[in-house]
């Protein structure tokens, strides 16, 4: 052979091992048109572009010279939510990667596609190391897959599904698949029916195929601070009253949080304002001058509700209080964890009342809380109105929303509970409001308010059948204690008679945020 001719064939190939691209579909549905011409074709572009947006790191290519050779989709999934009873479908979203739970612990297969002209070149075997090595990466217990057994048609009629793959294994029988999966390492955990029922040469049958992460490291469990599975949360419905001082006013909320942590609850939410009575303090009559004055007490308030917390073991959402910095007025929930730290949550949506007679701005940031209780979201009043926020935090993987309101009249309060239960089946969580009654007659634009506590869930059957968990009697100043159980909301995301979560369309839109993170 000259050297000529060895130069050819050492660039007869450039292959190039990366992540799939967008613009890589039509290279993508040429190779499935060409390898499943019997069983559907390719997906639409609507799927590629869901896998491709929902999880980019997982979805690996193969390309020689410019052009996909070979392709493998992945997604991560929390398998517990599954089980090995399982369908295509179902564990993949329909192929569109609803299902990704980025903080999941398994890697599941649900593509691989090698060019039949390239089969001898073992492209496969490096999009399965590809793979390994994500999954080491990103500390992952396994991979799975369901593996379809195509040679299966051949024995159907002497040889049962089991028998078939224990062939296979002693290599009596070869299976184009099956021998693959088995020669990289995977292992057969069993033998699923119905997997791909369109798969005729499988007979509808598959095989869940498993590969151990040796290096998997998991989180060291604790015994006295493990996740809890239930939350007991307290609202206080709050009587506006006056106070002739601050030392007044904390007193009242120490008799709150004192009488919510003998029932053990986790949380004591307050509602929005709750310190308004001490508006009734300003040296002026107008309201602008009050609300200001109001904010000169929320360092003092926010010191005491904060020891509170630490004495009586409770986390408190303490409602919302004015602020000022940098010369402007903002409207800030303080959660006054247990353990001491304090975190805050910015009303975003001043009301026109709030902007025209407090100059009052909205704040910049959203984020979740982590709690020892589960994770949760607080939004003020108004915000809640606004369903793009809610969805922003469900994606952060909120279970609890709080939401402290302070409304005047019933239809000023009905905005606000209608929308917090739309949120709650929206975003399948569960929603606790809470706010203020009684009045304030020295307080001028406050002197009344309307109000009743309550907490709604999802709307299917693991929940109540009109989705609320329970609620105070209007205008009475109360406290509301429920028990709400953390794991039907996981549960319901995979096994809802509806699936709000999973089957929302990524591939046609989404929800971003754009504002400042810091």
């Amino acid at each position: 052979m000259s050297q000529d001719q060895t130069q050819i064939e050492e660039t007869e190939h450039h292959l190039d091992l990366r992540n799939l691209r967008l613009d890589d579909y039509n290279d993508v549905k040429a190779l499935m048109d060409k390898v499943y011409a019997n069983v559907g074709g390719a997906w639409p572009y609507s799927n590629y572009k869901a896998q491709v947006t929902t999880f980019p790191e997982g979805q690996i290519c193969i390309e020689d010279k410019g052009k996909v050779v070979a392709f493998a989709i992945s997604v991560i999934v929390d398998y517990d939510q599954f089980g090995d009873k399982h369908s295509y479908d179902e564990i993949t979203g329909d192929a569109y990667l609803t299902t990704h739970d980025p903080n999941g612990d398994v890697l599941y297969g649900v593509e691989v596609i090698v060019c039949p002209e390239y089969r001898g070149l073992r492209l496969g075997r490096r999009l399965y190391e590809a793979r390994k090595e994500l999954c080491r990466n990103l500390n992952l217990k396994s991979i799975m897959a369901g593996g379809r057994i195509p040679n299966y048609r051949n024995y159907a009629d002497e040889l049962s599904p089991y028998e078939y793959i224990e062939q296979v294994k002693l290599k009596d029988i070869y299976d184009p698949i099956l021998t693959f999966q088995l020669s990289n390492g995977f292992e057969v955990k069993q033998v699923m029916t119905a997997y791909l029922p369109e798969d005729e040469a499988s007979k509808g049958y598959a095989t869940l195929l498993q590969w151990h992460n040796i290096y998997y490291e998991p989180g060291t469990p604790s015994l006295i601070a493990s996740r809890k599975s239930s939350a007991r949360i307290g609202c206080i419905q709050w009587q506006m009253r006056y106070f002739n001082n601050v030392e007044e006013l904390l007193q009242q909320v120490e008799y709150f949080v004192d009488a919510l942590s003998d029932y053990s609850c986790d949380v004591a939410l307050f509602p929005e304002f709750f310190n308004a009575p001490l508006m009734g303090l300003s040296p002026s009559d107008s309201s602008i001058d009050a609300i200001w004055h109001l904010a000169t007490y929320t360092d003092e308030i926010l010191t005491a509700v904060s020891h509170l917390a630490v004495s009586y073991n409770i986390t408190i959402i303490a409602g919302s209080m004015p602020v000022v910095e940098d010369e402007q007025l903002y409207n800030v929930s303080y959660i006054c964890k247990r353990d001491g730290t304090i975190e805050s949550q910015y009303k975003l949506h001043p009301t026109p009342h709030e902007k025209e007679d407090w100059i009052m701005k909205g704040g910049n940031s959203l984020k979740t809380f982590d709690t020892d209780f589960g994770k949760i979201g607080v939004l003020i009043c108004y915000d809640v109105e606004f369903p793009e926020l809610a969805r922003i935090l469900s994606d952060q993987e909120m279970q609890i929303l709080f939401v402290p309101f302070w409304t005047d009249t019933k239809n000023g309060y009905l905005r606000v509970r209608r929308c917090a239960q739309a949120r709650a089946i929206e975003n399948e969580c569960y929603v606790a409001i809470a706010g203020s009654v009684g009045n304030l007659p020295k307080v001028d634009n406050v002197d009344i308010q309307y109000g009743q506590t309550a907490v709604f869930s999802p709307s299917d059957f693991a929940f109540p059948h009109d989705a609320i968990v329970s609620e105070t009697t209007p205008n009475t100043e109360m406290t509301l204690i429920v028990d709400l159980d953390l794991d039907k909301l996981t549960k319901l995301q995979n096994e809802g008679s509806v699936r709000n979560y999973l089957d929302r369309r990524r591939d046609l839109y989404r929800v971003e945020w754009i504002g400042d993170k810091n």
